[in-house]
């Protein structure tokens, strides 16, 4: 069987090359996770055991989606000379998820007890609103997510609380941050907990110890970075560290679809691969097998405008397709009816909804679409909303890390009262301080009876596969019970036995294992993971979200200066780097887009309750005429365009 013969010629090439380091700039829709799971079958072929491979991508998504392609491949494969082996496959992961496995590896080394806790975003800004708090700040004055969005990304750049105090001078806001940030981290300590950017840092400094590195350096020879141009300060070091002695390193990313600089990703780590691995070997994928010949063009001539990047261009095979649409509105409610009528219009053909994405550049411009979609009656689905984030599901998942972690004071507060059992706050914040003894008698007796329960799901869970012990808290809290009395509340009973379903994955470890693990994974779950059921309806999110993923039809909305490209880059603080990033985000969304895609913006739009005047962003006017036809709406009054094109 020549498993070759799927692969173009680049793509070969990439998986032919083994040893050494090798970075794979791959285009929008060239095949990267493919050439990354047919180079992982041709190590494998080659002799190298299975759990000497290392695959690290960013979201849970993208990492299931590779494993399952990888087990694909080596189940149609019989043949390959695999290596007997204990695990039998590559360890593929987020870098979260990696820098969890580390961490609980060496929890001693790590400082860390060994049932810690995840935090997610929401446990930090509360804990962040604790800190400030406690320095007498008004919360309300210095937005909690504004300051954890700031010690994430000094996280990223390997700057600890300590560092950064140092650093802070007399600077007024850096020095709030300083003394916040260190409250913060005393909170983490007290409730053993680390937060997600802990998971990179703390992983990152244990590899810095040479015996701790030896170990992973010998355990993954041969090391696959997926998304290459999104990894920041502290994921970089991670990878050197673990490929510093044999330099396996296969580097896949798209220069041109760096557009997190404001998480921290670092274009330069890219940039500079061949610089930091001497003997690296380069291999371009430019054939799209995604969209249409149009709308590479397209795709083309907008990116090679960005000098921070090396030359590549997308071809294809594909037919020429469709010329891309573009709509001038007069208003975005304007703008709004336009995109459903179009949308009705590609039903009504046959396109089936789940293949049609919305597109924007900012949160707040999908009111006025989701106010029109649901008037013309015609479903969506906004991106975003997560099943891990639904409320029985995190009161389960709660119940579960409380028993494992019990100085999980978030946790705690929020299964005291679920269901509702007469405990109330001046009672919690005596069981935090440590002063329960001064508890009226009735109220000793009912937290005598919840430790009573925590004991037992405790015990059911170190002796039962997690699926049943899911059950096993829905019945014995009195969830259940207290869930069946409404029609929402019975659907809240269908998510907690799908999450019972979810966790049946991890029945077959032994019962502590697998519970750590659920908890792990449902704790690093991202934004671009999907809920576990996609309904039908238009896709509707923004540009940043779309990444990774495709359409056969993709409207691109709020073309304008100011609004996309956005207005930062007007600010002279924004280098000529940071700037080039827009281009890049409209370049993403462009080559989202499978047969056709469409471009609106408006002569006027409402932001925050002010109205202005918009000029047509330079992306549009960077495009040849050829490539565009203009559309129109036939029930609407004509206008004058601000942009007039000859098609």
């Amino acid at each position: 069987m020549d498993y070759f013969s799927e692969l173009n010629e680049a793509q070969r090439e990439a998986v032919d090359t083994t040893e050494g380091p090798l970075l794979v700039l791959a285009g929008a829709g060239a095949g990267k996770t493919k050439t990354i799971t047919y180079r992982i079958l041709n190590l494998i072929k080659k002799g190298t055991p299975a759990e000497n491979i290392l695959a690290v991508t960013f979201t849970n998504k993208a990492a299931k989606e590779m494993e399952e392609r990888i087990s694909k491949l080596l189940g149609e494969n019989p043949e390959l000379n695999r290596p007997i082996s204990i695990s039998g496959k590559p360890f593929v992961s987020t870098f979260h998820g990696l820098g969890a496995f580390i961490i609980k590896e060496n929890w001693k080394d790590a400082g860390v007890k060994k049932h810690f806790s995840i935090y997610n975003r929401e446990d930090s800004k509360r804990a962040v609103k604790e800190s400030l708090q406690k320095n007498d700040y008004d919360p309300k004055q210095f937005e909690p997510g504004k300051i954890l969005s700031i010690i994430s990304r000094e996280k990223g750049n390997f700057v600890t609380a300590d560092g950064y105090f140092e650093g802070a001078g007399s600077e007024y806001f850096g020095g709030i941050v300083a003394k916040v940030w260190q409250d913060y981290e005393i909170i983490l300590r007290k409730e053993n907990a680390l937060d997600f950017d802990d998971l990179l840092l703390i992983a990152a400094k244990l590899l810095n110890k040479e015996e701790i590195r030896k170990i992973y350096n010998n355990r993954w020879k041969y090391v696959h970075i997926d998304e290459y141009q999104d990894t920041n300060k502290v994921q970089y070091r991670i990878a050197e560290a673990i490929v510093r002695d044999h330099q396996n390193i296969c580097a896949v990313g798209d220069i041109d679809q760096n557009i997190y600089s404001w998480r921290g990703a670092n274009i330069k780590n890219i940039l500079n691969f061949e610089k930091d691995y001497k003997k690296a070997k380069l291999v371009v994928l430019e054939e799209n097998y995604r969209s249409t010949k149009t709308i590479l063009a397209v795709a083309n001539k907008i990116i090679e405008k960005n000098k921070f990047r090396r030359e590549k261009i997308l071809v294809t095979k594909n037919a020429v397709g469709e010329r891309v649409g573009i709509f001038e509105a007069l208003t975005e409610n304007h703008e709004a009816q336009f995109i459903v009528e179009k949308v009705k219009e590609l039903q009504k053909s046959g396109v089936i909804s789940s293949e049609i994405a919305v597109l924007y550049r900012a949160n707040f411009q999908s009111r006025v679409l989701e106010e029109e979609f649901l008037t013309k009656n015609v479903p969506y689905q906004v991106l975003g909303t997560r099943f891990f984030e639904r409320k029985e599901i995190k009161d389960i998942l709660a119940f579960l890390r409380f028993c494992l972690n019990p100085e999980s004071i978030p946790d705690l507060k929020r299964i005291i009262n679920v269901p509702p059992r007469g405990i109330g706050k001046t009672t919690l914040l005596k069981i935090v301080e440590g002063k329960e003894d001064l508890l009226p008698t009735g109220m000793k007796i009912k937290m005598n009876s919840f430790r009573d329960l925590l004991r037992r799901i405790k015990n059911f869970a170190l002796e039962n596969p997690p699926s049943k012990t899911i059950l096993f808290i829905a019945e014995e809290v009195g969830l259940n019970k207290n869930l069946e009395k409404t029609e929402e509340g019975i659907e809240r009973i269908e998510n907690i036995k799908e999450l019972a379903v979810l966790a049946s994955r991890y029945d077959k470890s032994n019962p502590e294992d697998g519970i750590e693990k659920l908890l792990e994974d449902t704790s690093l779950t991202s934004d671009q993971d999907s809920d576990k059921e996609e309904k039908d309806g238009v896709r509707l999110m923004t540009v940043h979200a779309s990444k990774g993923l495709e359409f056969s039809y993709v409207f691109v909305t709020g073309l304008e200066e100011g609004l996309f490209p956005h207005d930062k880059n007007n600010d002279e603080n924004v280098s000529e780097e940071d700037a080039e990033e827009e281009r890049r985000l409209f370049y993403v969304a462009v080559t989202r887009a499978k047969k056709k895609l469409f471009l609106s913006y408006t002569q006027s739009r409402t932001i925050f309750g002010s109205k202005g005047v918009n000029i047509p962003s330079e992306f549009i006017l960077e495009i040849p005429d050829e490539y565009l036809e203009r559309e129109f709406l036939d029930y609407t009054p004509k206008h004058k365009p601000l942009l007039h094109i000859e098609f």
